[in-house]
């Protein structure tokens, strides 16, 4: 029995691996690191330790290229000559396990010929948290070609612990779920001379005391494992700016102006306020004796960061590089102590191209507040919130997905790429076949959440590839979702057996019916997982596909439907599994009023996880005032807080959890239904232009799409219906003319009157007459500027 139990275990270690191997090959791993070497100070770390690495080097010329390559565990800040060349590299660990990323950063415009000096400041997180695998070992890995030299990290380079830096600063929660960055505390009277002219990271700093480093291995070795390049690109660095305004606490009455001195005998707490909830750096300017005690925290409820800085003697500057975010930045200023600058530096994935205004301000602000929440969830991968966790669970990801595509760039759409990779990448533990997966704490164990599992295949890996076209990731992630779906087994009455996973969850919100929402997101599933098949060519699994698609399909109905609802014989009422079935198709359109009148409309169980699949199912019946008046009356409360610009975790039984959390996603749903924006075919190539403005007289939607930026721009009133539409290169765009229970007299296309006596009576190039019901003419349009005006008798 020994001896089968090692020859299975040997199987299954040889199996892990294995799936290492073939996603990890899913990354660009190639890249020419020479002879350079992993170097660090003697110990391995500690945990939370921040060292200072130096070499200087002579350039005869400056070279055509002089792309460097950089990996470290964790995070790393790079000047040369003194001017900063990239803030916070480095990405967490890893791409799959035993990997590491490494960033390809130029470094041409800031080499010069003569003496230069790189400088690196490594800050070390060393303990293992979702999602980040702590190697064991700090390091730093360098390789640049400069033509005719190459630098390479070794034991010529200079280090040094940078000794301001207070290794117990604590922070970040004691959870294993929580925050992996620690709070930054930094001494100023054990300074480097940072922010001087003559700081550690300058050409004319004095290193002669600092240590030879100690050689820890070599690229693509343990403990650090593979090298991929990073996935995303660097942060959107927009510089140190001025904050909107400051003040002694939150009211308007106490507004400062800086300079400012503290004249009391107490500390005092300025409030700097954002813009809006935003990832940022806190920086300080100040005048003051040594040893005073400046603290810069957020105002977010769980606080789970804060910068510390003690002064020394005369004017100083300070940034905290540990990112935090919130509403306003609290600096608390010690008596007696003179405040200059206060100012704060936002990074974050891309930009927020995408954009939606309307006729009426609650939803305009409410779709800036959702954007907001999506920006600010988003940074080494798409996380559940910023401030208590930052981890990638897959349903809350699966929820941001239909808002990213109206929403960001393609820095943003690449973040999901990524996610998707370290997903199939990392699915660990007695699923090691599904999507459930390991991250940190999380290796070795099953972490399934069965509904998250299974709204993932739609929304997060057939919604990416849809979206951008993107094969690659796409024959990633197929053989781990056919994998997954075989977990499942079926029962006699034609329905999937239940699978609780290791929490029988499905939303935060009250009264779940965890088996028939499991039943209908499996369907989903099944349904989308025969989409990639056909899109990859995998004919031999589709049999298998339709037979479990058409039993669900052809038993649903008897078990579920309990005369006025979808759900459980012995369960209360509830709307999720009703919203559901009209998603999936699997609702009888017979159904669809009561469930709108009796279920959709009047209960309001939901979490704000599957509040928007509610008010997406009202949508699809054409109840387009119904579903903006469930969203409206689920979010009123929070879009009237004026202070507030994200969204909650929960509802009920009142506003709780993070501001800030990833699964609020209505500005997918006013996107794709009100302003009527969606993709018809792969990566845009063609798409539906069909807004619905209810009771709104205006809206405005700029699409990020992957074929470049879509305007749509709809106004109407009583006699009139303009649509203005600019249309990317390479799309054919279907656009929808409403009849309003009308007769259109005429239509100008781009000033020309192409429509008289309910015919198209002139051509224009890229411009056709496609189809006519009783409800709208749909026309098909090349891409280019156009304008369309509908004048009704």
């Amino acid at each position: 029995m020994s001896i089968l139990l090692k020859t299975i275990q040997f199987l299954k270690h040889s199996i892990v691996f294995l799936l290492v191997i073939l996603c990890t090959s899913a990354f660009n791993n190639t890249s020419n690191w020479g002879s350079a070497q992993w170097i660090w100070q003697e110990e391995a770390g500690p945990a939370n330790t921040w060292v200072a690495f130096r070499k200087e080097f002579n350039l005869k010329d400056i070279p055509e290229n002089a792309l460097a390559n950089i990996a470290v565990d964790t995070k790393y800040w790079l000047w040369v000559n003194g001017e900063m060349v990239l803030f916070e590299g480095g990405l967490a660990r890893g791409a799959a396990p035993d990997s590491n990323y490494y960033d390809e950063v130029n470094l041409k415009s800031y080499l010069k010929e003569g003496k230069n000096t790189i400088a690196i400041l490594v800050w070390y997180w060393g303990r293992t948290r979702k999602v980040h695998d702590d190697s064991g070992k700090g390091g730093l890995l360098f390789y640049a070609d400069l033509g005719q030299q190459v630098l390479e990290s070794d034991t010529t380079w200079k280090i040094k612990v940078h000794p301001a830096y207070d290794p117990k600063s604590g922070g970040g929660g004691g959870s294993a779920n929580r925050v992996n960055a620690y709070n930054v505390k930094f001494d100023a009277q054990k300074s480097l001379g940072d922010w001087t002219d003559n700081a550690w990271y300058t050409n004319n700093y004095d290193d002669r005391n600092w240590d030879k480093p100690i050689v820890k291995g070599v690229a693509n070795g343990q403990p650090w494992g593979t090298l991929v390049k990073r996935a995303i690109p660097q942060w959107n660095d927009r510089g140190l700016v001025d904050y909107d305004s400051l003040s002694l606490g939150k009211t308007k009455e106490k507004i400062i102006k800086l300079p400012f001195t503290n004249t009391t005998d107490s500390v005092v707490v300025i409030h700097a306020k954002l813009p809006f909830n935003q990832q940022i750096t806190p920086y300080l300017k100040v005048n003051s004796k040594a040893g005073r005690t400046i603290v810069a925290e957020m105002d977010n409820p769980f606080n789970m960061l804060k910068g510390t800085y003690i002064t020394k003697d005369g004017v100083q500057e300070f940034e905290s590089y540990s990112w935090i975010n919130g509403h306003f930045v609290k600096y608390s200023i010690p008596p007696g102590l003179e405040v200059l600058e206060l100012k704060y530096r936002w990074t974050g994935v891309g930009e927020m191209t995408g954009h939606f205004e309307c006729s009426d301000p609650y939803f305009s602000r409410l779709w800036w507040m959702a954007r907001n929440t999506l920006y600010v969830c988003a940074r080494d991968g798409y996380m559940d919130c910023p401030d208590r966790e930052r981890g990638l669970w897959i349903g809350d990801v699966a929820d941001q997905t239909g808002a990213v595509f109206y929403t960001l760039d393609e820095p943003g759409r690449l973040l999901l790429k990524k996610g998707i990779d370290n997903t199939i990448a990392y699915r660990s533990g007695d699923t090691i076949q599904g999507l459930a997966p390991g991250f940190g704490a999380y290796r070795g164990k099953s972490s399934e959440l069965t509904g998250q599992s299974l709204q993932y295949i739609d929304q997060g890996i057939w919604q990416y590839y849809y979206n951008t076209g993107d094969k690659a990731t796409l024959e990633n992630a197929y053989p781990a979702v056919v994998s997954y779906l075989k977990l499942w087994s079926m029962q006699p009455n034609g329905l999937p057996q239940h699978r609780k996973g290791y929490a029988n969850w499905v939303d935060w919100g009250i009264d779940t019916d965890p088996v028939a929402t499991n039943v209908v997101l499996y369907y989903i599933a099944l349904k989308s997982a025969k989409k990639m098949a056909m899109a990859l060519g995998e004919t031999k699994d589709i049999a298998w596909y339709d037979s479990r698609i058409n039993s669900i399909k052809n038993n649903f109905e008897k078990e579920y439907w309990q005369g006025n609802r979808y759900g459980s014989k012995n369960k209360l009422i509830e709307e999720r599994v009703s919203a559901l079935a009209i998603l999936s198709g699997l609702a009888k359109e017979e159904h669809h009023t009561i469930l709108v009148d009796s279920v959709l409309v009047p209960v309001k169980k939901s979490s704000p996880h599957m509040e928007w699949i509610a008010e997406e199912a009202i949508m699809i019946t054409g109840q387009y005032d119904k579903g903006l008046q469930r969203m409206k009356d689920r979010y009123q409360e929070q879009v009237n807080m004026k202070w507030l610009t994200t969204l909650y975790e929960k509802y009920q039984p009142k506003l709780r959890g993070t501001y800030n959390h990833a699964w609020n996603a209505p500005n997918y749903v006013l996107s794709r239904y009100i302003a009527g924006i969606k993709a018809t075919d792969v990566a845009w190539s063609s798409y539906e232009v069909k807004p619905n403005l209810a009771h709104m007289t205006s809206v405005k939607q700029i699409v990020p799409s992957v074929q470049g930026d879509i305007t749509v721009e709809v106004n109407k009133t009583a006699s009139n219906y303009q649509l203005d539409l600019i249309s990317p290169e390479k799309t054919t765009a279907t656009v929808y003319i409403p009849k309003e229970e009308k007769e259109i007299a005429k239509i100008l296309v781009n000033g020309k009157n192409v429509w008289r006596k309910n015919k198209l009576k002139k051509q224009i190039e890229g411009f056709d007459f496609k189809s006519e019901d009783d409800e709208f003419l749909v026309f098909q349009i090349k891409p280019g500027t156009w304008q369309l005006t509908a004048s009704y008798k």
